[in-house]
């Protein structure tokens, strides 16, 4: 049993398991797994927020609709996963994807809501910075619209997994951002697990 708390571990192992599953599923060339992030649903079920706590090195379950990346930081981060320029001017189409997974067992408090990409527009996304002690990324956040479509997966498990788009460099005919929050489902009951989580960020390139 993998211990999703073992940073070697999950590297070693966890970390060339989910690129091929990002290239299997993509039909990507190569996969670059490159991020992960473990969260715990804060105990006490306090209100919804961005996700980090205090230095931040603890990430909690993010109820701020966003995608994690803009199209400037899609660009960067192309930039720092092939580093090599010449290896770089070989990459035409890439994407960035995230796979995410309950590690704890069925997710019963605070699954996480997708919206379909097909019912936003560009109009939609705010660019956002996001601040760490040592660097500045970029995001977009999400304006409300009565377009959007949302959807979620009741009750998934630790063999089930959510795939979906966080970056796409091709312009047109694909969906390119999957704007995404945890929410809080109604009624569950008194005693359900935290959700814990983890996402692994994988960058794919089609040659």
């Amino acid at each position: 049993m993998l211990d999703f708390r073992d940073v070697d571990a999950l590297r070693t192992l966890y970390y060339p398991e989910s690129a091929e599953l990002a290239k299997y599923l993509t039909g990507a060339e190569q996969a670059f797994v490159f991020d992960h992030a473990v969260r715990r649903r804060t105990a006490g079920r306090p209100a919804l927020h961005f996700g980090r706590e205090g230095d931040g090195t603890h990430p909690t379950a993010v109820g701020r609709v966003h995608t994690d990346y803009s199209e400037d930081s899609g660009q960067k981060r192309l930039e720092i996963v092939v580093s090599d320029a010449k290896a770089r001017s070989q990459v035409g189409r890439f994407a960035i994807v995230n796979i995410w997974r309950s590690i704890r067992g069925k997710v019963l408090d605070t699954p996480l809501g997708l919206c379909d990409a097909r019912t936003i527009s560009a109009r939609d996304l705010v660019v956002s910075d996001l601040i760490y002690p040592h660097r500045t990324g970029e995001i977009y956040l999400v304006q409300h619209s009565s377009r959007h479509q949302w959807a979620y997966f009741s009750e998934m498990d630790k063999h089930e997994a959510l795939v979906f788009k966080q970056y796409d460099s091709q312009v047109s005919g694909v969906a390119r951002f999957t704007p995404h929050a945890a929410f809080d489902l109604p009624d569950i009951p008194r005693d359900a697990p935290y959700r814990e989580s983890i996402e692994i960020r994988c960058l794919v390139t089609y040659g």
